[in-house]
């Protein structure tokens, strides 16, 4: 509601009501803007907004001083105080005066509190994006100190490998035989699921095929040396990537969360013997044992197939496994499987390592571990299978 008076003196009157909290404006002399505030202002009343404050503030002529009257005010909260600091920096950009001394005591102590300690210089956060330039820059930077603490862990984990083989490790046997145990036995159930399935599936694909050409009795070629050189293996260092690996960086990432690793170093232990090596070498130890019944499982899926839907023979499918499976063909996926192995659990201790001081960085520690595996997995898996075709086997 506005209300314009006659004479030499304009008074102007709203009144803003929104349940119990009112809000009015006048000019009682020229220059001057009386905000009277009545009623409760509490945040579930519904308090006004600013925006009609600094509409009437705006359209008032030649204002150059602000002042209060809250004795009508019932109750308050800090929606109260919120609403006067909003007053107040409007009229401090606009070099309005405002008279704090009419505020209640309990609202000018909240508001010089507030007002106390000016804002930092770049506190608030900003959303300007850097050029493609610099964020290249910056991601190149960023690939580089990952690459030198990736190096610098390598190092590490060596110099406690050759600590152990001259028998001057110091780490818990009783921990290296419980990771094994995480890492071997009780790894089994997903191993074999998954090892079964994959063996199944290459035997599905390849009798599509081989079926057109009455040559059936070869899916036990394709499925044997499929696991034996390649699938076993690599399906093996997955299932340890996404399954221990990543155990091993949330461990880790705990611990230095919990500054564990951080008490161990003050007490003279080193982590990489105490924490990283028997991790390294149960998942290295493991890992071959895990690859061979990876492939006996996926000869078995083969089977399976074969029997049941190609109409081959139980002797019949094992004798042609059997011609066509040497031991050269299982050692070759026993060497990946060491391999995948050792990059597996370098992946998660060190993710583990480099983990932050915070509960989501365990997380990331973990994610950026199951990827790290992968990615170690897949490249190295095509390494040693170009070295392997350019020797000859």
């Amino acid at each position: 509601m506005l209300v314009r008076g006659g004479g030499k003196q304009e008074n102007i009157v709203l009144m803003k009501d929104t349940g119990q909290s009112q809000i009015h404006f006048e000019h009682p002399m020229s220059g001057t803007l009386l905000v009277i505030l009545t009623g409760s202002w509490k945040l579930q009343m519904g308090i006004p907004t600013f925006a009609e404050t600094e509409k009437i503030i705006e359209i008032s002529p030649g204002l150059t001083r602000l002042t209060f009257n809250m004795q009508q005010v019932t109750s308050w909260d800090s929606s109260l105080v919120t609403f006067v600091l909003k007053i107040l920096t409007y009229c401090s950009q606009h070099h309005i005066e405002v008279d704090r001394s009419t505020l209640p005591e309990g609202v000018q102590r909240l508001v010089s509190l507030a007002t106390a300690v000016p804002e930092r210089q770049g506190a608030k956060r900003t959303t300007s994006r850097s050029s493609w330039l610099a964020r290249l820059g910056t991601g190149t930077i960023s690939a580089l100190v990952g690459a030198r603490e990736m190096v610098t862990f390598v190092g590490e984990a060596t110099q406690a490998f050759q600590t152990l083989l001259i028998g001057k490790a110091r780490f818990r046997r009783s921990d290296l035989m419980l990771t094994i145990q995480e890492c071997g036995v009780q790894a089994l159930p997903i191993v074999t699921l998954i090892s079964f399935l994959v063996g199944l599936i290459l035997a599905f694909v390849g009798a599509v095929q081989l079926q057109q050409f009455g040559a059936q009795i070869y899916v036990a070629n394709l499925v044997g040396l499929g696991m034996a050189r390649e699938m076993g293996a690599m399906m093996t260092g997955i299932i340890m990537g996404g399954r221990t690996g990543a155990a091993f960086a949330a461990q880790l990432g705990t611990m230095r969360v919990n500054q564990e690793i951080d008490a161990m170093t003050t007490l003279g232990l080193s982590p990489m013997e105490f924490l990283v090596l028997p991790r390294m070498l149960a998942l290295s130890l493991m890992m071959p044992l895990l690859c061979l019944y990876a492939d006996l499982m996926g000869i078995l899926g083969g089977l399976f197939v074969g029997v049941t839907l190609l109409d081959l023979g139980l002797i019949q499918y094992f004798n042609q496994t059997q011609a066509s499976l040497s031991l050269i063909d299982f050692f070759l996926g026993l060497v990946k499987s060491v391999v995948f192995g050792v990059l597996v659990a370098m992946a998660g201790c060190f993710r583990g390592m480099q983990c932050g001081n915070s509960s989501a960085a365990v997380g990331i520690a973990a994610t950026s571990a199951v990827v790290t595996s992968i990615v170690f997995i897949v490249v190295s898996d095509s390494i040693l299978t170009v070295i392997y075709n350019a020797i000859g086997l």
